[in-house]
């Protein structure tokens, strides 16, 4: 992990709706816009409350990758042009809504976040639109030095699930394995149940172990290689924004602050029944808490859950395959193997 700092901002709350008292201009805003695309611009309200915010802000960094998209009711279908809002509480920032044609009926408005914020705190945007506003209050939080061991702060998903985070010397990981069925823009990742689907599809897909939906709260989702790689997803980003799928070089640096490969797969797996006897030599003591999880094979089959977790790394062996990492029930190690693409494995995140 380059980063010596964390913060885990954009917890959001504090999503109110309230008509508006003025008249609004082309596009539902009070101010500043000077020519006009449509001056009729409407809709029946927002859905403050299901405003979804992607990306963090840290105090005193410049703002990348934010976004804060807001769903409303009763568009009119028109066209509107680009508007800012400034934000207050935390100043600094700007929230940026790009020209565009309302849907008519239901849809969503999203708002980039840019700028760099003054302080820690809250920054809050009062959008108005098309007769209506949205008060946004988004959480800056301060940046402060990495710890090389403990737990960080907790991280949520596109689909809003939270997963405990952990320093391991230089780098910060999800202490969990990924549950989501959505890459980070909010597209979907296609669950496939069949088996003959599973070992003919090269495009990113997951399953649950078995295809038992209960697997998932310990054990996470099994994905293939090609949901997890940019080169064939369609650079998409199957981890939260911000973290990504580790590299085979990340891995080593995990396995070689933890002692080398022969000792690092003890101090890596969680020490619990979740492990057949004799779950030789794990403590946990680097906090990654390593489930077995076992996989999908490319034909389709489930096997070793119980004895054997593996996860994906985002880099290739060669055409077919792909560099995963191997936790085992009767060992300390932490195994490095290659695997056909077409695998469903884990899922561990590192922060960028």
């Amino acid at each position: 992990m380059k980063k010596l700092f964390f913060a885990f901002a954009l917890s959001s709350a504090l999503f109110s709706c309230n008509k508006e008292t003025s008249t609004p201009n082309n596009s539902g805003n009070i101010t500043t816009d000077t020519t006009k695309t449509s001056n009729d611009v409407s809709i029946s309200g927002f859905n403050c409350a299901s405003t979804t915010i992607a990306g963090e802000i840290i105090n005193g960094q410049p703002v990348s990758n934010v976004t804060a998209t807001i769903p409303y009711t009763g568009g009119n279908g028109k066209t509107y042009l680009t508007k800012s809002h400034s934000s207050t509480g935390v100043t600094g920032l700007s929230a940026t809504l790009v020209a565009g044609t309302l849907a008519t009926g239901v849809g969503t408005l999203v708002y980039t976040i840019s700028g760099t914020p003054t302080t820690a705190g809250k920054a809050t945007f009062t959008i108005d639109f098309g007769g209506k506003t949205c008060s946004i209050a988004i959480d800056v939080e301060n940046a402060i030095q990495n710890p090389t061991s403990g737990y960080g702060p907790n991280l949520k998903d596109a689909e809003g699930n939270t997963y405990k985070t952990v320093f391991i010397g230089t780098q910060q990981w999800m202490g969990e394995n990924l549950k989501v069925s959505k890459y980070s823009d909010g597209t979907t990742i296609p669950n496939i149940t069949d088996n003959t689907q599973w070992q003919n599809n090269t495009t990113g897909a997951w399953a649950y172990y078995n295809n038992n939906a209960a697997n998932n709260t310990k054990e996470g989702k099994l994905y293939n290689w090609y949901a997890v790689s940019k080169t064939t997803n369609g650079n998409k980003n199957v981890c939260p924004t911000g973290w990504h799928v580790p590299s085979d070089a990340e891995w080593t640096v995990l396995t070689d602050y933890l002692g080398g490969a022969s000792v690092a797969g003890g101090k890596m797996k969680e020490v619990t029944t979740y492990w057949i006897s004799p779950n030789t030599d794990a403590t946990n003591t680097s906090l990654f808490t390593g489930h077995p999880g076992g996989h999908r094979n490319d034909n389709g089959g489930y096997n070793y859950i119980g004895r054997i977790g593996f996860w994906w790394s985002s880099t290739e062996d060669v055409t077919a395959d792909a560099w995963n990492r191997v936790l085992v029930y009767n060992g300390g190690i932490a195994g490095r193997d290659s695997h056909n693409k077409y695998y469903g494995f884990s899922v561990r995140c590192l922060r960028d």
